[in-house]
């Protein structure tokens, strides 16, 4: 990680993590205080919660859902599915400050037209981690992955359309979006243990919002 975290001072960047995916660095952070409030609003309806997966294992990081289609899992296995399995109710409209971050940040990236109808929330805390995992739940893979990070930075790994391939590691701070799509829309990512560092906005927490097209 770099030693000034939280420097205000350098203009947003594009870096290429290979065909069709790159880094937006920065691209979130001036619009972070409005998202960090929508989070805020859909988990007020749609609280976090730490979901198991098919084989019971409790992720580490804690989720929360917005838009026509949630994401979840459980002993019945992974999918999409249009209401909060805590409440039965549809989940939280998607704020518009989310939709409106998800459609330009891909429209930067070189997929224009995204229209996102799936928003998760993924709460990070010290310890947690996601491993790699490809994003194949959805229905439309012609449609590509916007990825927000915001908090405490964290490394990002993004490996081969194999889960053996090696994957890169890239760090990642507040305020930097990844996207993928094309011939990388499928590839392994995931991301490495969060580690104990405090952040001006969200303290030792960090916040990742992905998009997608569900269905």
């Amino acid at each position: 990680m770099t030693s000034d975290l939280f420097d205000e001072s350098e203009a947003p960047w594009v870096e290429s993590l290979g065909d069709g995916a790159v880094v937006l660095r920065r691209f979130a952070r001036a619009m972070a205080p409005d998202l960090l409030n929508a989070i805020n609003q859909v988990t007020g309806q749609a609280p976090l919660r730490q979901m198991k997966t098919p084989g019971g294992h409790t992720m580490s990081a804690a989720m929360a859902c917005c838009g026509t289609w949630g994401w979840v899992t459980d002993r019945q296995g992974y999918r999409y599915q249009q209401t909060d399995p805590l409440t039965d109710k549809p989940w939280p409209p998607m704020p518009d400050a989310l939709s409106n971050l998800a459609r330009q940040a891909a429209a930067q990236a070189g997929y224009l037209n995204f229209q996102p109808d799936a928003g998760l929330i993924n709460q990070y805390l010290p310890g947690a981690k996601m491993g790699l995992h490809q994003d194949k739940d959805e229905t439309d893979f012609t449609q590509p992955i916007v990825s927000v990070s915001l908090g405490a930075p964290i490394v990002f790994q993004f490996g081969g359309n194999r889960r053996s391939d090696r994957p890169q590691k890239v760090p990642l701070e507040h305020g930097d979006v990844v996207v993928w799509g094309g011939t990388s829309r499928l590839r392994y990512h995931g991301v490495l243990t969060l580690k104990s560092v405090e952040h001006p906005l969200t303290g030792a927490c960090r916040y990742n919002l992905t998009f997608r097209r569900a269905m």
